[in-house]
């Protein structure tokens, strides 16, 4: 019987893997699975930040067990999202409209106080 240390241990490893290869190379990744082509990797660079942030989360619920996700797990998940939408906003990869910039960097400051406010809950 597996145990629950092992399955905390390979959802970690997919999500991580997973989420690291459509941050690090979202269009390649795309064209190797097959899947359409987006004019940008926004989009899949968004998702793997999200797998990121679940497979940290998964490792902190796997290394000190408690009952559910908890705020660490919420914290990470909301710093790795932040990380990658300013990343993509200085790299110029978030819209080409003012608007899409302005509701990205909101987001992102939103996303970053939710995150600190969590850290200091732990």
């Amino acid at each position: 019987m597996v145990g629950v240390q092992q399955l905390l241990f390979l959802e970690t490893v997919l999500k991580l893997g997973g989420g690291g290869v459509l941050l690090l190379l979202p269009l390649s990744a795309c064209h190797i699975l097959g899947l359409p082509k987006p004019q940008s990797g926004f989009w899949p660079r968004l998702l793997g930040s999200v797998l990121v942030g679940i497979g940290g989360a998964t490792y902190i619920e796997g290394a000190t067990p408690t009952h559910g996700l908890g705020m660490a797990g919420c914290a990470l998940i909301n710093i790795v999202a932040v990380a990658v939408i300013v990343s993509m906003l200085i790299l110029g990869g978030i819209g080409k409209t003012r608007r899409a910039r302005w509701v990205f960097s909101l987001l992102a400051v939103l996303l970053g106080v939710l995150g600190l406010a969590e850290l200091t809950q732990i």
